[in-house]
């Protein structure tokens, strides 16, 4: 019964969201991004207060572990999701359906995931080695990665297979997911976009899985700790997709954490160890991390890394070199509405202000990037094109240093 009123409670606030905020087409304000982020947020953690107050002050914690550790490896796909959206040039007003969509069919495959893990560990205790080792090995990538490349198109394996095998069009059809084109049906890049999320945050979920096992082997918590992860994702990519290029040290403190879950696992592996060629088959007596310093320790390292990211002049200036960048293509590729062109371009118009008061070098460096340069005259030549000829409603504004270089 508790099973069956969580999936029907889920699979509501689902449907509540389709029909009363994606249906319709629209960009959501700040506000509205906020208040409905704050309602999941608070929803997750009423639902954790209520594991704390029937299952015991361990559940409550493995809950909340879970929950956060989820929510952090949450934020870092949303950069991905960010590229994903630019590439496939979605217009703003429909990119809240394009990430409910995927996000709904990420959680039924992640859905299989978890019983599927949670199979593997009841048969064989030596997975806690390989999740413990998987999450280490993902904890060296993303120390090794460079950042997040603004420029790269991202792809993936289920993009290039719809690709080859389905008939698609380059061209949307307002929100359709199929049109006629030359006589037969094709998938518009709307239903194209949808399966690259959906599909990517599935390859997301072989380290977001094992992380969570790593804190809780109850299924009942990991498949709610994900879920409401999940729900909120949507309204969180509209809060803070300005301030995601500003995380800049995101990855290091992912990969600190990972690390940690990923020793955790290890540990616990060595205390129920029955691999032969490991002691002989017999139980290792390892000290094992506890779920409260865990969860402490995860809190911890995810509030140095924002409060760290916030005060760098490094993460400053990304912010703005992104920012400026998604807005001029914004401006000149994909939004077609006067009214919010005109407010993408009074965005660009600022993020140059703020970058001329950056420090010298990063000046110098960002002035030094042509592809970036050429959008920024692009963009100010449109816009006084789009004046003279009666298309946009505010004058004509004089370019910025930046962008005369």
């Amino acid at each position: 019964m508790l099973w069956l009123l969580t999936v029907v409670g889920i699979i509501g606030l689902l449907l509540f969201d389709f029909f009363f905020h994606v249906r319709k087409a629209h960009v959501p304000t700040l506000g509205e991004a906020a208040r409905w982020t704050a309602i999941y947020v608070t929803i997750a953690l009423l639902f954790g207060l209520g594991v704390t107050i029937f299952g015991g002050g361990q559940k409550g914690a493995e809950y909340f572990a879970g929950y956060v550790t989820e929510e952090a490896l949450s934020v870092d796909n949303l950069f991905v999701f960010l590229l994903l959206l630019s590439s496939f040039k979605v217009p703003r007003a429909d990119q809240q359906k394009v990430l409910l969509v995927g996000i709904a069919v990420s959680l039924v495959a992640r859905t299989g995931f978890i019983f599927l893990g949670a199979a593997l560990i009841n048969s064989f205790a030596w997975v806690f080695y390989l999740f413990g080792l998987i999450l280490l090995v993902t904890a060296g990538n993303l120390l090794r990665q460079q950042g997040h490349d603004e420029g790269e198109s991202p792809d993936n394996f289920i993009i290039r297979v719809a690709r080859r095998f389905l008939h698609t069009s380059d061209e949307y059809d307002g929100d359709k997911l199929f049109t006629q084109k030359d006589g037969r049906r094709v998938m518009t890049p709307m239903l194209l976009v949808m399966v690259a999320i959906g599909g990517t945050d599935i390859l997301f979920a072989l380290d977001s899985i094992p992380a969570i096992f790593g804190l809780t082997q109850d299924v009942y918590l990991v498949f709610t700790a994900t879920a409401f992860s999940l729900l909120g994702l949507r309204q969180l990519y509209f809060l803070i997709d300005g301030l995601l290029d500003r995380l800049v040290y995101l990855s290091y403190g992912l990969a600190a954490i990972l690390a940690l879950i990923g020793v955790k696992l290890i540990l616990h592996a060595m205390h129920e160890n029955n691999v032969p060629f490991i002691n002989d088959g017999e139980p290792v007596h390892a000290a094992e991390i506890s779920t409260g310093l865990s969860l402490a320790l995860i809190v911890g390292i995810l509030l140095l890394t924002v409060v760290v990211s916030l005060l760098s002049p490094k993460g400053r200036a990304q912010t703005y070199v992104a920012a400026a960048r998604r807005h001029a293509l914004e401006f000149l590729d994909i939004e077609i509405d006067p009214n919010y062109c005109d407010k993408i371009y009074h965005r660009l118009l600022d993020e140059e202000r703020q970058i001329k008061r950056l420090p010298e070098k990063y000046r110098a460096k960002i002035r030094a990037e042509e592809e970036l340069m050429d959008l920024l005259h692009r963009a100010h030549e449109e816009h006084a094109e789009r004046v003279a000829d009666g298309r946009c409603y505010s004058p004509a504004a004089p370019r910025s240093d930046v962008a005369r270089g």
